[in-house]
């Protein structure tokens, strides 16, 4: 149990349960904000069982009980929809106990193992080795994937682009490729900040980050002039699997960063 999890087992446990309190009482007595307590109650997941005359929400013993329960699955990493499919399930206390134990362990297990990836990576990087598949894979997660590098060899291995790729990411330390994803990262937010302000695709904010895009590529892969970039932006609408990467982070993002590279482009022409 977290360290929130268990203060509130034991604020708990020195409160007389058979005291009703105020969600102001329960936030303060708990450390639970009254606008998650608030919000637990709209979606049905922990509702206080008594009212004041007033009309004022109080929660009774079981209702911290449960809210005990509800907190651990939280910080358990379980979303709302789960931690309420969980209580619906009803059980006895013992019984969500044993649940929370076997996703405790499981977090425990899950830990231990990150913890041998980074101790191998920092051996790596300590001893500036490139970084592995498996590396790359805990790096990047769903995003590499061993058959899209199959492809892009077989599409475009014969290149000058390709080579001059494979030569630069052999030296690539496991640091190099946590820089990587950080820089794509911020330019994939500059491109949906601009998008979701109402910025057009040819706004300054757009088209700079497209330059910040080709930039990226250019100083880790290999050399892109901006008519090459225009190609690599077509490519994004053409094939549905870069689509639908872009469109995951926001509904027509891909054919806007496509605008956009054509845009800064043009500026550059």
């Amino acid at each position: 149990m977290t360290a929130s999890g268990t203060s509130l087992a034991r604020e708990r446990d020195t409160v007389d349960m058979d005291e009703m309190l105020t969600v102001g009482q329960v936030a303060r007595t708990y450390g639970v904000t009254v606008r998650t307590l608030h919000h637990y109650d709209e979606v049905g997941l922990l509702s206080p069982s008594e009212r004041t005359p007033a009309g004022y929400r109080l929660y009774t013993g079981a209702d911290l009980e449960r809210l005990a329960t509800v907190v651990t699955y939280r910080r358990l990493g379980l979303s709302l929809d789960e931690v309420g499919s969980l209580l619906r399930g009803d059980g006895s206390a013992a019984e969500h106990l044993r649940r929370q134990r076997d996703a405790v362990m499981e977090k425990v297990d899950e830990l231990h193992r990150l913890v041998d990836a980074i101790d191998a990576r920092l051996g790596r990087e300590m001893n500036e080795t490139p970084a592995t598949s498996e590396e790359l894979k805990q790096i990047f997660g769903d995003g590499f994937k061993d058959e899209y590098r199959a492809e892009a060899q077989e599409r475009w291995g014969e290149t000058d682009a390709w080579q001059q790729s494979a030569a630069r990411t052999k030296r690539h330390t496991p640091a190099d490729w946590e820089r990587i994803r950080a820089e794509g990262e911020a330019v994939n937010a500059a491109f949906v900040a601009a998008l979701r302000s109402g910025k057009p695709a040819t706004s300054a904010e757009a088209m700079d980050a497209a330059e910040a895009h080709r930039v990226q590529i250019q100083t880790w892969f290999y050399d892109l002039t901006h008519e090459f970039h225009r190609g690599l932006a077509d490519m994004y609408v053409a094939d549905p699997r870069f689509t639908a990467t872009y469109e995951d982070l926001a509904p027509g993002l891909a054919a806007y960063v496509r605008d956009a590279i054509h845009a800064n482009a043009d500026r550059h022409a």
